[in-house]
């Protein structure tokens, strides 16, 4: 696994169907190796365990199905949920190869992301093109069953190896929306899903828009290519869309903020806790897009490092975000090896926009506030993308 912090809204474990549950990866050194000889607390009784593990191997009804190793991952499972962190958890070696699969930015599943908010199973966002998105979920829609199994205690990684499976086979996802009064089954045919980092095309002759949609590992080169590009071209302005993005890397983050703000400026701040020192991590590049005018688009899928680099463009430059309320991930996740493949996915800290603020659960509010309705999808229009467009045109050209 690649040192460095991440910071996904949830997992993107479910080959997308992305858990968000994976947070905000930040390199902090990167990931922390199996430690063998670790002391064991003093003052912790583990008798109550044990004897529990006794009784159910005297009086379960068949002690032969009873899974020596599942037994002490249930255990550790348990350790983390007791926190009631929907980012910190436990990761099987199964698990954990998924999770680097999804990763590297190809892995067959729907193209969903997924995370727990408010106790339920929350889409963040399908990505585009994939049969997710295809089948018409949205971000916001809360996964009530799957495959007719109830969800609404599930955790997001319980999901991942639900909803995930082999090309050409499908998934049932039982869906409740905002709009709705009962649920609405969609079922999905699962598909190999390749991610892309970023695009970018000529709007209106003089403004690039950028979509990125994921913070991977090839974004800084892939961002370096189309900047470069956008440099040569006749755009003297930019509307970068976040919207839908679940976000990545950090570093990714704090990278292509260095095309748009001055080196030395906070991208963000990580935080610790009460009486720990904060970490700043400051805008590096060559800050040639800062002059650009530019306007950012957001939803309720863009989450972690969207939502890292929106706050940062709005706190160093007043840039304008439109959209709706984007996800509110705002944890910062590390992970720490096991002796068997396994690795805990543990939260370490916060993250604040350069202000010092936090977005964790509330998101990052939009200043001009405009909502995509199912109609609007159905006659395939993009209001956010037009006033978008309207706003960016209105401001002094640049470059």
């Amino acid at each position: 696994m690649n040192s460095k912090k991440i910071i996904y809204s949830v997992v993107l474990v479910l080959a997308f169907v992305g858990v968000f549950a994976f947070g905000d990866w930040v390199g902090m050194g990167g990931r922390i190796p199996y430690c063998k000889n670790i002391a064991q607390p003093g003052t912790l009784n583990f008798s109550a365990f044990w004897d529990a593990y006794a009784k159910l191997q005297k009086y379960y009804v068949d002690p032969s199905k009873i899974n020596n190793q599942k037994v002490i991952y249930g255990a550790i499972e348990g350790m983390t949920s007791s926190l009631g962190d929907p980012y910190t958890s436990f990761f099987d070696p199964q698990q954990a190869k998924l999770f680097e699969t999804d990763l590297a930015g190809s892995f067959e599943g729907i193209g969903v992301e997924i995370a727990t908010k408010n106790g339920l199973l929350t889409v963040i966002a399908p990505l585009p093109g994939t049969p997710g998105d295809k089948a018409g979920i949205k971000s916001g829609d809360e996964i009530i069953k799957i495959n007719g199994k109830d969800a609404t205690s599930m955790t997001a990684d319980e999901a991942v190896t639900l909803i995930r499976g082999p090309k050409g086979t499908s998934v049932t996802l039982s869906i409740l929306r905002d709009s709705w009064t009962s649920t609405k089954d969609f079922t999905i045919a699962r598909d190999t899903i390749s991610v892309p980092s970023m695009k970018w095309s000529l709007k209106n002759d003089d403004v690039a828009y950028i979509q990125i949609f994921q913070f991977d590992e090839n974004l800084g080169s892939d961002f370096s290519d189309a900047a470069n590009q956008i440099l040569k071209s006749p755009a003297k302005k930019i509307v970068l869309d976040l919207r839908g993005n679940p976000g990545g890397y950090l570093d990714a983050a704090q990278s292509v903020a260095g095309w748009f703000i001055q080196p030395g400026k906070t991208v963000t701040i990580e935080d610790f806790g009460k009486g720990k020192a904060q970490q700043f991590y400051k805008a590096e590049g060559n800050s040639e897009l800062a002059n650009y005018p530019i306007v950012v688009l957001m939803d309720q899928g863009s989450a972690s490092a969207s939502e890292i680099l929106a706050g940062a463009l709005r706190d160093n430059r007043n840039v304008q975000l439109i959209g709706t309320r984007s996800f509110g991930k705002g944890s910062v996740q590390q992970v720490v090896d096991m002796n068997d493949g396994s690795f805990l996915k543990i939260t370490i800290a916060k993250w604040l926009t350069p202000k010092g603020n936090s977005i964790s659960e509330v998101g990052l509010a939009p200043d001009v506030k405009v909502a995509i309705t199912d109609q609007d999808v159905t006659a395939k229009k993009d209001p956010q993308l037009d006033k978008a467009l309207e706003i960016v045109n209105s401001l002094p050209a640049g470059k």
